[in-house]
C-alpha cells in the first residue's frame, strides 16, 4: 500500500466534477473518533451528562477530562485502524489484536484522567466503528469500481455490518469482567454495549442517525439537531449507566423523560425545553446518567462525519 500521505480517492467538488482528495487513512480516522468524542462532551445542554455547563451527575468528571481524555485516545484510534487495514475481513485474529489495543487504550485514557473512566464504553464502540472503516475502505480499494469515478466512500451499513462480525468474535485473552456495565448487564438481564456492537449499532445506524438527519431536514440548528438525537437513542436503549446508577427506575426515567421532550417538539421549541429540564431534574435526583446514549451519540456523529467527509464539522 502506499504511503498514506500521498494516498487519494475521487471525490466531487463544488461544480460536481470528480477531483482527487485525502483518502481516510488512519491519523484521520483517528481524528474524526477523537472529534466524535470532543463533539459529544462538549454537547450542550444534555441531560445528567458533563457538558459546557458542569459535571451532570458524574462528580469524577468534567468538561476538561473528557477532552483530554478524548485527545489521549487518538493514538490507540490510529492503532486500530491500523491493524484492521492489515486484515481482509473480521476474524478472531482480529478481534483479538483490537482488544488488546483497546486494553491499552484504556490504561492511556485512565492516566490522562487520573484514573477516571471516561470513555471505557466508547473505546468499544466507536474503536470497532474505527475498525469498520479500515475494513470497508480497504474491500473496496482492493475490488474494481463498478461505476467510473466511483468515490468509494465508506458506506455506514457496510461499516457497522463489519464491526458487529468482529464484535461477534471473542475476546479469547480477556478477564472476566466486573465492570459496572456487566454487572448491569447480567442483573436486569439486558444486552448492553456487547450486545448493542453485535447486532450492528442499531441505536446509532437506525435511531440516532435518522434523528439526527431529520432534525436538520425540519430545519434545526445543529446544535438541537444533535441533543434531539440523543434522546432519540435514549427513548429505547436499555442503557446500563442508568441501570447501574438507579436500576429500573433510573432507566424508565431516562426513556421516559426523552419520549416526553421529542412529543413536545424536541429540545429547540419552548414545551421541549422545560420538558428536557424536568428530565435532568429526575436524573440528577436518582444520581443517574445515560452514558451508554452518549457513547452512542458519539458513535452516530462518528458515522455522520464520514457521509460528510470533513472531520472539523464542529
Amino acid at each position: 500500500m502506499a504511503p498514506a500521505a500521498v494516498l487519494l480517492e475521487r471525490s466531487r467538488n463544488s461544480a460536481g466534477a470528480w477531483v482527487a482528495a485525502p483518502l481516510l487513512d488512519d491519523a484521520r480516522l483517528a481524528r474524526y473518533a477523537v472529534n466524535a468524542l470532543s463533539d459529544e462532551a462538549q454537547l450542550t445542554p444534555k441531560p445528567a451528562l458533563v457538558d459546557r455547563r458542569g459535571s451532570g451527575a458524574h462528580r469524577d468528571l468534567d468538561l476538561a477530562l473528557m477532552l483530554r481524555s478524548a485527545h489521549a485516545l487518538e493514538p490507540t484510534f490510529a492503532a486500530l485502524a491500523r491493524a484492521a487495514r492489515r486484515r481482509a475481513e473480521p476474524s478472531a485474529l482480529l478481534r483479538t489484536e483490537l482488544a488488546q489495543i483497546g486494553r491499552a487504550g484504556e490504561q492511556d485514557m485512565m492516566r490522562a484522567t487520573g484514573g477516571s473512566n471516561a470513555h471505557r464504553g466508547a473505546i468499544w464502540i466507536v474503536g470497532l466503528l474505527v475498525a469498520g472503516v479500515a475494513l470497508d475502505l480497504k474491500s473496496k480499494l482492493a475490488a474494481p469500481a463498478s461505476i467510473p469515478g466511483d468515490p468509494r466512500h465508506p458506506d455506514a451499513a457496510s461499516v457497522c455490518t463489519l464491526a458487529a462480525r468482529i464484535a461477534c468474535f471473542p475476546d479469547r485473552f480477556a478477564a472476566p469482567s466486573d465492570s459496572h456495565g456487566e454487572r448491569a448487564r447480567q442483573r436486569y438481564r439486558v444486552g448492553g454495549a456487547r450486545q448493542e456492537a453485535q447486532n450492528g449499532f442499531p441505536h446509532a445506524l437506525r435511531v440516532g442517525l435518522p434523528a439526527l438527519h431529520a432534525a436538520r431536514a425540519r430545519g434545526i440548528d445543529e446544535n438541537a439537531a444533535r441533543v434531539d438525537a440523543l434522546l432519540a437513542i435514549m427513548t429505547t436503549l436499555d442503557d446500563t449507566c442508568l441501570l447501574h446508577r438507579a436500576g429500573l427506575a433510573g432507566l424508565q426515567a431516562g426513556q421516559r423523560g426523552a419520549q416526553r421532550v421529542l412529543v413536545a417538539g424536541g429540545s429547540s421549541t419552548p414545551a421541549g425545553r422545560v420538558a428536557l429540564a424536568a428530565l435532568e431534574r429526575d436524573l440528577l435526583a436518582l444520581n443517574a446518567s445515560p452514558g451508554g446514549a452518549a457513547d452512542l451519540l458519539a458513535a452516530t456523529l462518528f458515522l455522520d462525519m464520514l457521509a460528510h467527509r470533513d472531520a472539523g464539522r464542529s
